[in-house]
């Protein structure tokens, strides 16, 4: 039975108010020594974030198709701390950390079994379909309000 892409389940599960995504490393994730290139883990970290966005309910496509406007990354930072390996299983975990009119803020993990790989900071700020920055729908701010982490 032929599914369309918008029949297709997001990946991801919140698991005690984080976001968790498993993805697997393949050869084209990788470099000349089995190793993740350094610049696919922020290909593993958008690939995170936006399901986590399709798994709370949040669609970035409908709010781009009605003329609301879309999410842009404005401040990224990420720390490397161990490689990831071909055929590796790796979960990204987010969290989001801060919220404000326009911008949200996730701290990300990613992780190979419990071992930290590396962890990144990433503000989005909403963005009208001109590029000016613009509160975010009403009903994300609702949806993100409760996933706000409050620490340990």
């Amino acid at each position: 039975m032929a599914t369309d892409a918008t029949d297709s389940v997001p990946t991801g599960r919140f698991v005690d108010g984080e976001h968790r995504f498993v993805l697997r490393v393949y050869f084209e994730d990788t470099d000349l020594t089995s190793m993740v290139y350094h610049a696919n883990y922020l290909r593993f970290l958008e690939r995170a974030r936006s399901d986590m966005l399709e798994v709370a309910g949040i669609s970035q496509r409908a709010a781009f198709d009605a003329g609301q406007g879309a999410y842009a990354i404005r401040d990224l930072s990420i720390r490397y701390l161990a490689p990831a390996r071909l055929g590796d299983v790796l979960t990204v975990v987010s969290r989001v950390t801060a919220l404000r009119a326009a911008a949200v803020v996730i701290h990300q993990r990613v992780m190979c079994a419990e071992k930290l790989l590396a962890e990144a900071e990433v503000e989005a700020v909403f963005l009208t379909p001109s590029g000016r920055p613009r509160r975010q729908p009403a009903e994300w701010m609702a949806v993100f309000e409760p996933l706000v982490w409050k620490g340990n």
